[in-house]
């Protein structure tokens, strides 16, 4: 395909994403099996433009004047893929497949008639607007490098299965693919953003990868997995487990040595974790089914619990752009409620002189500071502990800081960390 056949294509996907709230992607699949003439240069060039058009939805719409698929992918193309204006005129001029000839409202409008510093804060940030005061109070005078930090394109980050490998095997295995060691994580391999009509690496299909060398995971999940401090021998509960990421990491991190009991509500999530388990030849994991009662033999006996509690995802939006628009109060609401219950019931499996480790996505005060404080004030048994001490030694005293409100719990950004959104906070039971 041809580069306005590219950006046609892109503006019916996106389509299907904004007018029938598609998942992108579902449609991005849908396009492609659609459209079987397509190759895999094609798909990945697509699909970063609809990506990109999704993280900057609020300001490139004000910056075309209106946030029609065609608007915004236009904007895209112009804006955060550096085609200058007129060669994007030139391409599509009088091709049959493209969108058609640029009118010259939009020649204008690509062309900077609008300044984005005349936005409102929340268009500048592209954090929907009736988020914005939660954001905004959160982040005070960092709230629009926040929100911008958001919409930039993500990394492949990688975790070296200590189990299995080293982080100087990964290295090598994937040198080919341009992995470097992360910034922070000690375990962790990073392969920078795509550029332009680029494309991530596949390590999924590499040997390291089949073997159980290394897993994908963002290296603020691969931290808030190191902050745990898991200690060979330990009895650990991952609450909250999904497809079991962190219990994978807690297992490395403990040299196999122990237990790591992986819980979660939803039986259809623990799914993956059998299989990835073997793979990463995590032998203490123990992957536990609900309902929660199977979890009784293991009251008041844990070293540690961690709840990686369910949450808006706002730290995610770099890799899932088009949630942050599906968000709503009503939502968030319901998050609200799910940390409450929790908390509450994790609370039960920590032993006498245990810790109680909650964590999430989520770049929100009301998901992470207003919750444990509030969980404080009802269980005076539990104490904050601060989180600054155990960073600075399992990640370094030199990494990238993250930010804090209160000098005891951490939450790591893309703009403070470099990584995706994680709250992070210790509580000690007496």
């Amino acid at each position: 395909m041809r580069q306005p056949g590219r950006i046609q294509a892109a503006i019916d996907v996106l389509t299907d994403v904004l007018d029938r709230h598609t998942p992108v992607a579902m449609a991005l699949r849908d396009w492609g099996k659609a459209n079987r003439f397509a190759g895999s240069k094609d798909r990945s060039a697509i699909g970063n433009l609809v990506y990109d058009a999704l993280r900057c939805k609020s300001s490139l719409g004000f910056r075309m004047g209106g946030e029609s698929p065609r608007n915004l992918i236009l904007g895209a193309t112009v804006f955060m893929n550096d085609t200058a204006v007129d060669e994007l005129v030139a391409l599509v001029a009088d091709d049959k497949f493209g969108p058609g000839a640029l009118s010259g409202d939009e020649v204008a409008l690509l062309n900077g008639k609008i300044d984005l510093t005349s936005a409102p804060d929340w268009v500048q940030a592209d954090v929907p607007d009736w988020l914005w005061p939660a954001f905004e109070n959160n982040f005070t005078d960092d709230a629009i490098a926040e929100g911008q930090a958001l919409t930039a394109r993500p990394p492949l980050d990688m975790r070296v299965n200590t189990i299995k490998a080293t982080v100087g095997d990964a290295l090598k295995a994937l040198s080919e693919q341009g992995a470097q060691p992360c910034p922070s994580s000690p375990i962790g391999l990073r392969v920078a953003p795509a550029v332009g009509s680029g494309r991530l690496p596949n390590v999924q299909i590499e040997k390291i990868y089949q073997t159980g060398g290394i897993e994908i995971q963002d290296e603020g999940s691969q931290i808030v997995s190191l902050l745990v401090n898991a200690q060979p021998g330990e009895q650990i509960l991952d609450y909250c487990a999904g497809g079991g990421g962190k219990s994978l990491a807690l297992a490395a991190d403990m040299n196999n040595e122990g237990a790591v009991h992986a819980f979660d509500i939803d039986k259809r999530r623990l799914a993956p974790l059998y299989q990835r388990a073997a793979r990463n030849g995590a032998d203490i994991v123990n992957v536990v089914e609900p309902p929660s009662k199977n979890l009784e033999n293991l009251l008041g006996k844990m070293d540690k619990v961690l709840i990686d509690a369910p949450c808006s995802g706002v730290g995610t939006w770099r890799r899932k752009p088009d949630a942050k628009w599906r968000l709503s109060e009503d939502s968030l609401e319901k998050r609200y409620k799910e940390q409450r219950v929790v908390l509450a019931g994790a609370k039960a499996f920590v032993k006498p002189g245990g810790l109680l480790f909650y964590v999430t996505c989520s770049m929100l005060a009301e998901e992470n500071e207003g919750q444990v404080y509030t969980f404080l004030e009802a269980n005076p048994e539990f104490t904050l502990l601060s989180a600054g001490e155990v960073y600075e030694e399992r990640i370094g005293v030199d990494a990238p800081k993250p930010w804090s409100e209160d000098g005891c719990t951490l939450t790591l950004t893309p703009a403070s960390t470099g990584t995706d959104g994680f709250y992070f906070a210790v509580m000690a039971k007496e």
